[in-house]
């Protein structure tokens, strides 16, 4: 079984969190959320999230990805915890899959982890000098290797379905997609991840 950590940190978007972590567990994947801190997150909407437990207890654990929901500050309070980026420098330089969304992109900028990638990012999230050295797209989900970005709370769903194919497969995707009753034309073709 696949396991992932979501690092939740005071500010998160909800609706990107609950996204992630509500249909990779559908897929059946261990999802373990960590909060930086012990006790409740309160998300960028006064949405309060209790993680299954802090940053600290799970640092040494063997992540098959690590999935960074975006909002404000959340994605800010990510980027500057130091134990965020050298996770997910360390799990680069295993070839682990690393995904952010919306505004936490940066948080993988930060770590040098997008210099010659291609991205995409909730607009305006990354200052010119973030930016620098990222081929930005305009699409929803965009896989380069082993790093997986997305645009924000709108394609939180498409994301989500987009790792559980990376994790489980192209069948399980479809599965999880086809009992959420997505009206049609508004399911995403699966995206063939780039080297």
């Amino acid at each position: 079984m696949s396991l992932v950590l979501v690092p939740l940190a005071q500010g998160t978007e909800e609706l990107e969190a609950v996204t992630i972590i509500d249909l990779l567990r559908r897929a059946d994947i261990e999802v373990i959320t960590a909060g930086l801190e012990a006790g409740p997150v309160t998300a960028s909407r006064d949405t309060v999230l209790i993680p299954d437990t802090t940053l600290d207890q799970v640092l040494d654990q063997d992540f098959d990805m690590i999935v960074l929901p975006g909002g404000l500050p959340g994605a800010t309070n990510l980027q500057q915890d130091s134990r965020v980026l050298k996770l997910v420098k360390n799990m680069a330089a295993r070839g682990k899959y690393i995904a952010a969304i919306c505004a936490a992109p940066k948080v993988l900028s930060t770590a040098g982890l997008l210099q010659g990638k291609r991205a995409t990012c909730f607009p305006g999230s990354l200052n010119q000098q973030e930016a620098t050295g990222i081929e930005f797209r305009d699409e929803a989900v965009i896989v380069d290797g082993a790093i997986i970005t997305s645009r924000g709370p709108g394609t939180a769903m498409d994301f989500s379905l987009q790792l559980i194919q990376l994790l489980q497969g192209e069948e399980t995707r479809n599965k999880v997609e086809q009992s959420l009753q997505r009206p049609k034309g508004h399911t995403t073709k699966p995206i063939k991840a780039s080297a």
